[in-house]
């Protein structure tokens, strides 16, 4: 008790004299738990100085014959390897000889050490890896580390599948063959992560798993399934051997296996037993918790997509689930299923809307009532009788709360605008909702009235309508809720631009405050209230009278680091594009206090960048320590057209020294120049990333007149993930959806993108890829824009990509 007091406690400065004095006697006792807790404390509250004193007992330590101490001493070396790495990696043959010992717990944490000391290096890491593997190590529990182990140096040994040339994969199959359980499942669950593991590979740990379903632990059940659920994921037909053992498994006790068991038959299953495991999901689904309903919930979803032809079975399923008590994910998990359905399987668009406006009738969550009835107004007008929705949605009008009554109002706005027959009892229904209690209900009233022409004037064209109704705002929310508060708070007799708020996804700010230990932004003052960084960005520039004829400012990007961390000056650049120009910003901090710069300005070099024209900078007077500042370089380019290039660049300046006594810089100083690290302009920088709520709606309102296809070859490609990657980041534009996340071992993906391009031109990119067994790229680009020179455009940024 006394250790564990002193350990947490941690002694300050003026007592740690007094209880290292009596750790290092224990540490020499005769009592080997003393010794070990000795150590474990000694090391836990010691700084680096008295850590040198004790390092000859701590290397004698960790060879000593009692496993105890032995495993303090090691246990200790791996957590100071953290604050003193020098002194740790110096016991390395004393850690090597402790590997080899017969004492489980020992060897455990000596492999523990080693590896951790090794990890930088790739070879190093390599080598004990090929040397353990050949059967030196004893301990089950250092032999589950030496599994992680290898499987980490297959993933970064890069070899070729394909030639079956995989190193270590026989030390994996050999430790399936363990006499200790934790081995085996080590061993099978890392055989089954590998990359690109080929069915053959995967047969000898699908056979273990197999076992594992029918053992009496449960926990030797519970990891095996788990471990199946995930291979099913990407090797379906790879399990289906397992399916009767998985099949006895849904009555398991416990509940979590249970769900295991059926959402892995789910992903395995056939088209004939889908009605089957209907029924025996339906008798346990009320006795687990809603995390794993969840789960279920999932994995219906993934069979209703693989067996469209089912859908009626596993919508009604769905819908009869949604209507039994749950909280909200569990809830929400349900409604995005069936809305993914409805979109994907268009014969189940009918029922699935119905199953939705019957659960909105008894839905107590507002988010999910405001999402369905958004929903039901893009999809329910495209049904074959739309008009048998119109009573669930002014039910909504009468019955709920004012937040889902203003939504219920824009829904029923949807369908007046789609459907010409219904127009007249619309308007009904809208003049109605004129005598609503609440301000947000009868202004959306109002103004649907006004834009559908209920007043009798038709106010709009329908093209203006619907995209009025069915457009996606192409501005985040945040951006729009700042720029009107600043607008409030400063009045204008100018009327309110929507084109003058910021589209960007998220904000870069101007500054920040200075925190201990980092290296100065340069960024300036920091800002006071919510303005927006292109707001300030603008002023900024239109401020200075060399940039003020540039126009509006079209993107500000975020800094780019020119100079190393902890250098005697900070320096990143910030790109300002214009249509017809783009500005350098470049923020400098001077680190070192006996020196004030003066007449600081950037040399920049564009012979990489030939489209490129010099046009005007701004320099920076002085530049005092701790106090940053901006200097400013301005270049021509053609107007819209994306130009790219390398630019090179060299920080000059004056130095004057500072008497630190007065703070008093000397009256000569010395021309000096710094040279900075390159940057370049790409072709994201004319790119916006602007998300849509909708892109299916979005997409087919854009409309196909400038629409381009092409297919290009991306080459030999580590993975899927990292090509969709490569993409977006070359294009710049915002993933939608979540279409950015690819699945693991998938074969193929559809990626979905959205942005404003230079000229204020929404864009939209859909995104196909696939990846053969030699891991070639194949991708389908499909662009659709507001300017067909655009649409071109893109698809010469990723053909020179």
């Amino acid at each position: 008790m006394v250790y564990l007091m002193i350990k947490e406690l941690s002694p300050c400065a003026d007592e740690v004299i007094i209880v290292t004095s009596s750790l290092m006697k224990d540490m020499n006792s005769r009592t080997d738990m003393y010794r070990a807790n000795a150590i474990r404390v000694l090391c836990r509250i010691t700084d680096g100085t008295l850590l040198t004193q004790i390092e000859r007992y701590l290397k004698q330590a960790i060879v000593d014959k009692n496993p105890v101490v032995a495993s303090a001493a090691l246990v200790s070396g791996i957590h100071l390897l953290q604050t003193n790495p020098e002194i740790v990696k110096r016991w390395s043959n004393e850690v090597q000889e402790a590997v080899q010992s017969r004492a489980a717990l020992v060897q455990f944490h000596a492999l523990a050490l080693l590896h951790q000391i090794r990890q930088n290096d790739r070879l190093a890491v390599s080598k004990l890896v090929t040397s353990l593997t050949k059967g030196t190590v004893r301990s089950p529990l250092a032999q589950c580390l030496l599994i992680r182990y290898t499987s980490q140096v297959i993933r970064e040994s890069g070899v070729n599948t394909q030639s079956g040339d995989r190193p270590f994969y026989d030390y994996l199959e050999g430790c399936l063959r363990h006499k200790a359980e934790m081995v085996i499942f080590e061993a099978a669950r890392a055989i089954t992560e590998l990359s690109g593991v080929t069915t053959r590979e995967l047969t000898p740990a699908i056979t273990v798993l197999q076992l594992f379903l029918s053992s009496s632990k449960p926990v030797l059940r519970f990891a095996a399934v788990r471990t199946l659920n995930k291979v099913a994921m990407s090797h379906p037909m790879a399990v289906t051997n397992c399916n009767i053992d998985m099949e006895s498994l849904i009555s398991d006790q416990n509940r979590s296996i249970a769900t295991l068991a059926i959402t892995t038959l789910l992903k395995t299953g056939n088209e004939s037993s889908v009605d089957r495991l209907m029924k025996q999901i339906t008798n346990f689904m009320s006795d687990i918790a809603d995390e794993f309903k969840i789960v279920v919930v999932e994995a219906i979803r993934s069979l209703c997509l693989k067996f469209p032809l089912k859908y009626r079975s596993l919508m009604n399923f769905l819908s009869n689930i949604l209507r039994e008590e749950g909280g909200f994910e569990y809830k929400k998990a349900i409604v995005d299923s069936i809305v993914i359905l409805i979109r994907d399987i268009p014969d189940a668009k009918e029922s699935g809307l119905l199953h939705l406006c019957e659960f909105i009738e008894d839905c107590e969550f507002t988010y999910l009532s405001t999402q369905i009835l958004h929903f039901l107004g893009n999809e329910g007008p495209k049904t074959s009788d739309p008009s048998k929705y119109i009573r669930y949605i002014y039910n909504r009008v009468i019955l709920e709360n004012a937040t889902v009554r203003a939504s219920a109002v824009s829904t029923l706005a949807k369908f007046g605008a789609m459907i010409d027959s219904l127009k007249p009892r619309i308007f009904i229904l809208l003049r109605r909702c004129l005598f609503d209690n609440d301000d947000e209900v009868r202004d959306r009233a109002t103004l649907y009235l006004n834009t559908l022409g209920g007043d009798g004037s038709v106010v709009e064209t329908d093209k203006d309508v619907k995209e009025f109704l069915f457009g996606s705002l192409d501005i985040p929310l945040t951006n729009m809720e700042t720029s009107l508060k600043n607008y409030i708070q400063n009045p204008s007799e100018e009327p309110f631009e929507i084109n003058s708020v910021p589209r960007e996804v998220k904000s870069q700010p101007l500054a920040e405050k200075k925190a201990p230990g980092k290296k100065p932004t340069g960024l300036g003052t920091p800002l006071t209230g919510p303005t927006p960084v292109g707001d300030t960005y603008e002023r900024l520039l239109s401020s200075i009278p060399e940039f003020a004829s540039f126009g509006k400012l079209f993107k500000s990007s975020g800094p780019v680091e020119l100079t190393e961390a902890e250098t005697e000056y900070a320096v990143n650049v910030i790109k300002h594009i214009f249509d017809r120009h783009v500005v350098f910003q470049y923020n400098c901090s001077n680190t070192i206090p006996e020196q004030l710069l003066e007449n600081v300005f950037v040399i920049v070099d564009a012979s990489e960048a030939e489209e490129f024209s010099e046009v005007g900078s701004k320099p920076l007077k002085t530049l005092p320590y701790d106090t940053p500042g901006q200097t400013f370089v301005a270049f021509e380019k053609p107007e819209g057209f994306p130009s790219v290039g390398k630019f090179s660049n060299v920080l000059r300046f004056a130095v004057k020294e500072v008497d630190p006594s007065t703070g008093e810089a000397e009256d000569d100083g010395v021309e000096d120049e710094y040279q900075l690290e390159d940057f370049e302009v790409v072709a994201a920088d004319y790119m916006v990333k602007v998300g849509v709520s909708n892109f299916r709606n979005a997409w087919e309102s854009m409309g196909p007149d400038f629409e381009r296809i092409d297919e290009y070859g991306l080459g030999p490609r580590e993975s899927l993930a990292e090509s969709v990657n490569a993409v977006i980041s070359l294009l710049g534009m915002q993933p939608c959806e979540g279409t950015e996340v690819v699945p693991s071992n998938s074969r193929s993906h559809s990626c979905l993108l959205s942005g404003v391009y230079i000229g204020n031109v929404k864009v939209l990119v859909r995104l196909s890829f696939g990846i053969d067994a030699s891991k070639e790229v194949a991708m389908k680009l499909a662009v659709r824009s507001e300017d067909e020179n655009v649409s071109d455009a893109i698809h010469v940024i990723v053909a020179g990509g």
